[in-house]
């Protein structure tokens, strides 16, 4: 896996502090969003030519880096 996660950026000015692509009003979600609803990356990058396809690959990689649990516990209430 590539270190791209340097394209996802955190700014509390932009998006209300939500992961964004390069400190564009693109948030991580949003792509997410619209991969999962099917939408390949050649389409999504048609849509938002501000995007490149590293900006893609760098939004998978912080899903799969998020993803990663070790151990999940419950707590009692």
């Amino acid at each position: 896996m590539t270190d791209q996660l340097g394209r996802i950026t955190i700014d509390p000015e932009i998006c209300h502090g939500k992961p964004t692509i390069r400190g564009l009003r693109y948030p991580v979600e949003m792509i997410l969003e619209l991969l999962s609803a099917g939408m390949s990356a050649s389409e999504i990058l048609a849509d938002y030519p501000d995007l490149v396809a590293a900006d893609i690959t760098a939004v998978l990689e912080y899903a799969t880096q998020l993803s990663r649990v070790q151990r999940i516990e419950l707590l009692s209430a």
